[in-house]
């Protein structure tokens, strides 16, 4: 994953250097200060939401509900073909968005960032860290609330246990989904072309699909973790531009707007640029 982004970003913002005076420490004591400041302000912000905040609340909500109707019969029909699914995408699925991997990934990449002095790759990094803190007790904090059973033990998708410790009711969110996509759309958010985009988006895509054809997740499983991880990027990114906290941010008038819809029989997540 690491070598398909530095290709990506050959001749993208993120390998343009930034020249800095600054040492070393000085910029990794500015970055974790970012970092816990970005952090905050996730966990802060439902007390500030406005109107719009909540519509997209509600819209998530419904969104998801309606979603849930069709859970069982697509559960049934990715898992019958998953004999048919490559063992290197399922592998491939399985450990882009493990932990391990995840935070081993951005690691490098922030210290790549951080030694070069590259400004770019250093603000993504910390938008990363930011956003996988938050998203993270989210997913931790809903899977054992919530208590949802996983399609591969054979109950249905209503089958519901509240605050279990049992693994196999550890189904809603996906965590999988939410440390991939908040990697992907952090990273997609640094770049102007939108090929390069699809191309980061589309290997964010595919932990959360291997966790379909293994039976580990239901599809509103992954689409709320997909959501989450969306909405707390965006507010974190928005925090540190609005903060000019790091100065070659790529213009916000260069991005994707993420916006979700839910009317009458549709049902969406809808890119603006």
């Amino acid at each position: 994953m690491c070598l398909v982004f530095f290709k990506l970003n050959a001749q993208e913002t993120l390998l343009k250097k930034t020249k800095d005076s600054s040492s070393i420490v000085q910029l990794a004591g500015y970055d974790a200060k970012q970092a816990f400041l970005g952090i905050k302000h996730s966990l802060t912000r439902p007390f500030h939401w406005k109107k719009k905040d909540f519509v997209t609340l509600g819209t998530i909500g419904l969104g998801t509900l309606a979603l849930s109707t069709i859970d069982d019969e697509s559960s049934h029909f990715f898992i019958r073909q998953e004999p048919n699914v490559p063992k290197i995408f399922q592998e491939a699925g399985t450990r882009f968005g493990s932990p391990q991997v995840y935070f081993i990934t951005n690691a490098g990449l922030y210290c790549f960032g951080l030694f070069t002095k590259n400004e770019t790759i250093r603000k993504t990094s910390v938008l990363i860290i930011s956003s996988s803190f938050t998203t993270g007790l989210i997913q931790s904090l809903s899977k054992t609330t919530f208590g949802r059973v996983r399609p591969k033990n054979g109950y249905k998708s209503t089958e519901f246990r509240f605050w279990s410790n049992e693994p196999q009711f550890h189904s809603f969110p996906s965590g999988h989904t939410i440390l991939s996509m908040t990697m992907s759309h952090a990273i997609a958010k640094q770049f102007g072309n939108i090929w390069s985009k699809v191309g980061v988006y589309t290997l964010g895509s595919v932990a959360p699909i291997s966790r379909l054809f293994s039976g580990a997740h239901w599809l509103t499983d992954i689409a709320l973790g997909t959501a989450i991880s969306i909405v707390v990027v965006d507010s974190v990114d928005k925090f540190l531009f609005n903060t000019n906290a790091y100065k070659n941010s790529l213009k916000q008038k260069n991005r994707i707007s993420w916006k979700f819809h839910f009317t009458g029989n549709k049902i969406g997540v809808v890119g603006l640029f």
